[in-house]
């Protein structure tokens, strides 16, 4: 498919201009002003709009067997959403069972995958260690393309990864040249609070946060970096969601340490206050890790990303419905932890923060794809709009509003965390891999369409 976008502005991560854009073969093949059609391409009027690089969300969970069930969204059903919603590319993540090997987990997970209606890759888990992990990490990194490694520090007596697997992974990443990522929370802690408050009779929703409190978070993100900055390795903080997490960071790169943090949009413009919802079905339905917090952190995160110390926007996009929330309905323990987002992500995040005058185009370009295409290796095939990238684009509407509900959504969960939102900002047009699948409110997404990204090890040229 030949795709002619017509008379917008193209915003990259470092300018704006005004030009064409003309795809071919899956490919930009020219960006400039006054380009000429082809007669059999494919006409898209941008005028009046912006003409972006896709949005890369860089943490979803399609399809996750977890606390003993699976999300609403699979591999297709959750791509399609994010194609309607802008976002080109996900980072999925691979999580092995304990002592399952990692090679095992990672074909089970490209299995799912290949119904993908937009480009997948993947960080990989490590739950656990012995000679096996450090082989298949580096059969991963050499063989397919996984340049990132993710390491849980909470779920105790699940998938927790100790001090000593932490040390040993970060060291073999980047003996590697891959990245550690690592989900920060302290999991004794949080395993001992949970106790407690079951046995105090507080059982309901509202004690999640009661059980995960800032102070849990920012000890596992101080661990993770200084760990670290032992050894010499870059890491990145995935779902950034308090204050103290954010200082962490600050203080570690203003030390000339490779950190990297990442915020959720949920966590930008959600307090935790929906965890006291009179309907505790509704409350169930907010319960994620790390949780909801007070807005005084919302501000702190919104200053991290215009400071440059947080650096990409995800969702977490981890679908539970009411009936798998209510496993947890005497229990808030056993409540499927997630929440879904990877459609609405990039709106939010322009009607939150573009047009409230904290981002500017180009910055929303950044924090959306630009970012976690250079931290993950894939740039400029992803993140750009320019000649030789992958023909991912979203035309966007700076003027259109939409109001976001779970009775629109193209996402197979039954809630919206943002229900009721109205956002000023929206795409109207979606190119993925040169096709047009997304134009005007009619998704045209395809099963098994999106390709598996390879991601060259740091050092070498993508």
């Amino acid at each position: 498919m030949t795709i002619l976008i017509r008379g917008g502005t193209v915003v990259n991560a470092d300018r704006a201009f005004r030009a064409d854009v003309l795809t071919e073969g899956g490919k930009i093949v020219a960006v400039g002003e006054n380009l000429e059609a082809p007669a059999h391409a494919t006409v898209v009027d941008a005028g009046g709009q912006y003409v972006m690089p896709g949005g890369i969300d860089p943490h979803t969970h399609m399809q996750l067997p977890f606390m003993g069930t699976v999300t609403a969204d699979d591999f297709y059903t959750g791509t399609a959403a994010g194609l309607a919603g802008g976002t080109t590319t996900i980072i999925d993540f691979v999580i092995p069972d304990p002592k399952q090997r990692l090679m095992d987990a990672f074909h089970t997970w490209r299995g799912w995958a290949e119904k993908a209606a937009a480009d997948y890759t993947f960080h990989v888990a490590v739950t656990w260690w012995d000679d096996s992990v450090h082989e298949d990490m580096g059969t991963l990194v050499k063989e397919h393309g996984v340049n990132s490694f993710k390491h849980f520090m909470a779920y105790k007596n699940a998938i927790m990864a100790d001090d000593e697997t932490l040390v040993k992974s970060f060291r073999r990443a980047l003996e590697l040249g891959a990245i550690p990522t690592v989900h920060a929370e302290n999991g004794e802690l949080v395993y001992q609070l949970q106790r407690e408050l079951v046995a105090k009779g507080i059982r309901g929703p509202e004690a999640h946060p009661l059980s995960r409190p800032p102070e849990v978070e920012a000890e596992a993100a101080n661990r993770a970096i200084a760990i670290a900055g032992v050894l010499g390795t870059p890491v990145y903080i995935v779902h950034v969601s308090c204050a103290e997490s954010l200082e962490a960071i600050t203080r570690a790169r203003a030390r000339g340490q490779r950190v990297y943090g990442e915020a959720l949009a949920g966590h930008l413009v959600i307090d935790d206050s929906v965890y006291r919802h009179p309907d505790p079905e509704v409350a169930r339905a907010y319960v994620m890790s790390p949780p909801f917090r007070s807005s005084h952190h919302q501000t702190a995160l919104w200053q991290g990303l215009q400071g440059g110390n947080l650096h990409t926007t995800a969702t977490d996009h981890c679908t539970f419905c009411a009936g798998q929330k209510a496993m947890g309905a005497d229990d808030f323990t056993r409540i499927p932890n997630g929440c879904g987002g990877v459609e609405e992500r990039m709106a939010v995040v322009w009607d939150a923060g573009v047009n409230t005058g904290r981002l500017t185009p180009s910055e929303f370009v950044r924090i959306t794809s630009t970012n976690a295409a250079q931290i993950f290796n894939i740039y400029p095939r992803k993140g750009s709009v320019s000649v030789g990238a992958d023909a991912d684009i979203v035309v966007w509407d700076p003027h259109g509003t939409r109001t976001l509900s779970a009775a629109t959504q193209h996402s197979k969960g039954d809630f919206n965390v943002f229900e009721g939102r109205t956002v000023r900002g929206i795409p109207t047009h979606t190119v993925a891999a040169g096709k047009l699948v997304y134009a005007n409110g009619d998704l045209r997404a395809e099963r098994g369409a999106g390709r598996y990204v390879e991601r060259p090890a740091f050092g070498t040229t993508p």
